[in-house]
């Protein structure tokens, strides 16, 4: 049997929502996982791109064994019901660019275990699933959305446990997503933010998330302007991206522009817009990048309301 999921690509955070909001974009990674018929053929898995800026050197440190985290997720699958994998065919076809703050882990780790669930007989729920994957990824704001569309909310408990609310995403508003020619690791972006911060950085980010859902909720786009602000990741994250700060300074009294941000860990980044020239926004992300010598793709899109979805088996 042959099971193939299709992932959408995600961008966490915006702005003060740090390691607790995500939505979901329409770019997508198709995982496929059939069970071979033919014992000690251990596991393969094969990595494919249809898009040439996804080249081999994104591939090279990616794992092609029992390391590889797609392969950790199904495992966890499967031991979470007292099985072991059998000999398994993975593959992977991308077209979310890696390292560059888009969710590209969380979309293979939500596939992969999508896939294997299906392959299992369904024992696992949305809320089982989301907890393996959260387990896996550290996080749940990129993998919540990758499994159910949409903007959502979700939060680790201490005790472990997931706790998760999509909302409504106003239709009006339009998300132009700036992807730099440069790969940022989540980890050395999270290796500059500070293991404590003043208390009046933390207030500020409270307040701001609490305007962020509102302005969500009500479609109030003056407030939108006001609550994508942060104190928490993006100043210490700035020194990272050449021209980060100049796109932010660029948008910042643009009627029509409601926001940029950081999109996750970066370094793409996120302007989001109502009834705005977005040539002219793509016109100044490209113009500020090529003085940094930095090239760029730049797409325009509506959120993508459907997360994971099984399109083969």
């Amino acid at each position: 049997m042959k099971v193939s999921v299709k992932v959408p690509a995600t961008s966490a955070n915006l702005g003060p929502g740090f390691d607790s909001i995500g939505l979901a974009l329409p770019i997508y990674n198709t995982i496929t996982i059939e069970e071979t018929v033919l014992p000690g053929t251990g596991i393969e898995i094969n990595l494919m791109s249809e898009d040439d800026a996804l080249d081999e050197i994104s591939f090279e440190n990616i794992p092609r064994d029992e390391n590889n985290i797609v392969y950790k997720a199904v495992e966890m699958l499967y031991n979470s019901i007292g099985q072991e994998p059998s000999e398994l065919k993975i593959n992977i076809q991308s077209q979310i660019p890696i390292t560059r703050g888009l969710g590209s882990s969380a979309a293979v780790i939500v596939g992969g275990l999508i896939a294997a669930n299906k392959l299992l007989g369904s024992p696992a729920d949305e809320t089982a699933l989301l907890s393996i994957a959260t387990e896996v990824e550290g996080h749940p704001d990129n993998v919540a959305p990758a499994i159910l569309g949409g903007f959502v909310m979700a939060s680790q408990e201490d005790d472990g446990s997931i706790v998760y609310r999509k909302l409504n995403w106003p239709d009006e508003w339009d998300i132009t997503v700036c992807i730099p020619d440069f790969e940022l690791s989540t980890s050395i972006a999270r290796s500059v933010l500070p293991a404590q911060v003043p208390m009046a950085d933390a207030i500020f980010n409270a307040k701001h998330m609490a305007m962020l859902i509102h302005a969500i909720d009500t479609k109030d786009e003056k407030l939108m302007r006001v609550a994508l602000q942060d104190k928490l990741h993006q100043p210490y994250r700035e020194k990272l991206i050449p021209g980060m700060r100049e796109i932010m300074e660029a948008f910042k009294h643009e009627d029509g522009v409601l926001g940029c941000v950081l999109s996750g860990a970066g370094p793409a980044m996120l302007v989001i817009s109502h009834k705005y020239d977005i040539d002219k926004i793509k016109s100044t992300v490209k113009n500020i990048w090529e003085g940094q010598s930095i090239k760029a793709e730049i797409k325009t899109f509506k959120i993508e309301e459907n997360g994971a979805e099984i399109i083969e088996g």
